[in-house]
């Protein structure tokens, strides 16, 4: 438990910025998935990075655990209070701060959420790429490298921050990275930052790297008889050198979910979503070649659309689609979980997964971003079934297991948090221990979002 003295200084300093109340202890102590409610003893709502810095150091003074919060949506109870302690919350550090359209880049606050960003950059012709679904905060993106459904053209977080400002652990406040596209010098302290999910700094300022606003968009679906074909038909895909901007998977399960809580009206069998950014011609050009590949091995009911409500319509069902399928089992609880393989043995991997799901006793439709070999499950367990969680529990491990037999990883974006943390020694042997020791150099006195990621308490 935090020492008595911080929770009161916290208070002199932050005034009502600072509560113990039950609602935003609770509100702050809940998870997007599975996990056992954990809330802070307070929470903190900073307005500038010498807040944020001072709330550090008077948590460090008392050790005091500090757990950055953004809006909440990571899957991997990245941002729960485990240990008790401060959340910092940095919805009012949500500021876009600085555009630079000629360079294409911009400087914004970590509150700022990825669509509110975009509402504001509109009339730039430019736009932030990276699209995990959820309107999560760009801090909190950056904490978990997140990525999502348009990584396989434009990249995730890892490649998309140029640099930040961090609070480290002791509250000095550091710059890493610049606006320049390259640099040779020294350690990537931005590398090291982003994906490292609160536990070496609290990054207080981001530099993003900014795309220009595509002159045409298509998009499509198109069923499948089977899972491998319409995944062998994204490898083939890829390996033509397609560019394509998004390319997502369903299978029929999903369907079932997407169908009811949506216009699409997809037959149940496997589905891909796909689009494609560019010129008039290169958008219709490189729709043909796919449709010709896709007709290869089994393609069927295409449907294409260019126009903005058409597309707008098929991605925001493909963005509910986690609660879609919560709706398949009302009250159910989700265990969401993720892997990411090299593209040619993803055909292999979702369909050992599809088939030891459907050994099971539980449903769980399986949907990915499979351009870069990532896909998801979603189980689904009724609440307080010690035997359906166990069984979730044991298929998610496997699934991690298979990722790692096939030469992939147990997370391709969910992160590490609490549910992945016991693979990660089976994953990275002895770099998870320098991983560790670059926590314990950082971060002595493991305040920094104690008991995740890396070894340790």
């Amino acid at each position: 438990m935090p020492i008595p003295q911080a929770l009161e200084a916290l208070s002199s300093l932050l005034g009502d910025r600072f509560t113990r109340s039950k609602p935003d202890l609770e509100a702050h102590g809940q998870s997007e998935a599975h996990f056992t409610p954990c809330p802070p003893d307070g929470v903190a709502y900073p307005e500038t990075t010498q807040e944020v810095a001072k709330i550090v150091q008077i948590c460090a003074s008392e050790r005091c655990p500090v757990v950055g919060y953004g809006a909440g949506t990571s899957l991997e109870a990245q941002a729960m209070a485990t240990q008790g302690g401060i959340a910092v919350d940095f919805g009012r550090m949500n500021k876009v701060l600085e555009v630079n359209a000629e360079d294409m880049d911009v400087r914004v606050q970590p509150g700022v959420t990825r669509e509110d960003l975009n509402t504001e950059l509109r009339a730039t012709g430019l736009f932030f790429p990276v699209d995990p679904g959820a309107n999560a905060s760009l801090g909190g993106m950056a904490a978990t490298r997140a990525s999502g459904t348009t990584a396989v053209r434009y990249g995730t977080m890892r490649d998309n921050v140029l640099g930040t400002q961090t609070v480290l652990a002791d509250g000095r406040i550091i710059r890493t990275g610049t606006r320049a596209r390259k640099s040779s010098a020294g350690y990537d302290l931005t590398g090291l930052l982003v994906g490292s999910e609160g536990t070496l700094g609290l990054m207080t300022e981001l530099t993003l790297r900014l795309h220009g606003q595509p002159e045409a968009i298509s998009a499509a679906i198109c069923g499948f008889d089977t899972i491998r074909n319409a995944v062998e038909c994204v490898m083939a895909t890829i390996q033509m050198g397609i560019p394509m901007a998004r390319i997502e998977f369903l299978d029929e399960d999903c369907v079932e979910a997407v169908n009811a809580q949506s216009t699409l009206n997809m037959p149940l069998q496997p589905h891909l979503m796909v689009e494609f950014h560019g010129s008039d011609s290169g958008v219709a050009e490189q729709a043909e070649r796919f449709g010709e590949i896709a007709a290869d091995f089994g393609g069927e009911g295409f449907k294409w659309s260019s126009r903005p409500e058409e597309r707008n319509a098929l991605w925001e069902a493909r963005h509910r689609a986690y609660w879609s399928v919560l709706a398949l089992r009302p009250g159910a609880d989700g265990v969401v979980t993720d892997m990411c393989v090299p593209i040619s043995r993803l055909a292999d991997a979702v369909e050992e997964t599809r088939a030891d799901i459907a050994a099971s006793t539980l449903r769980g439709p399986i949907i990915g971003h499979v351009g870069d070999g990532n896909f998801h499950a979603l189980l689904l367990v009724e609440p307080g079934n010690r035997a359906e969680m166990d069984e979730a529990l044991n298929l998610s491990g496997r699934m991690a297991e298979r990722a790692l037999a096939m030469g992939g990883t147990v997370t391709g974006e969910h992160g590490v948090g609490l549910g992945k943390r016991k693979y990660m020694r089976a994953e990275h042997g002895d770099g998870w221990d320098a991983m560790g020791q670059i926590k314990q150099a950082l971060d002595p006195h493991n305040i920094l979002n104690p008991g995740k990621l890396v070894p340790g308490n």
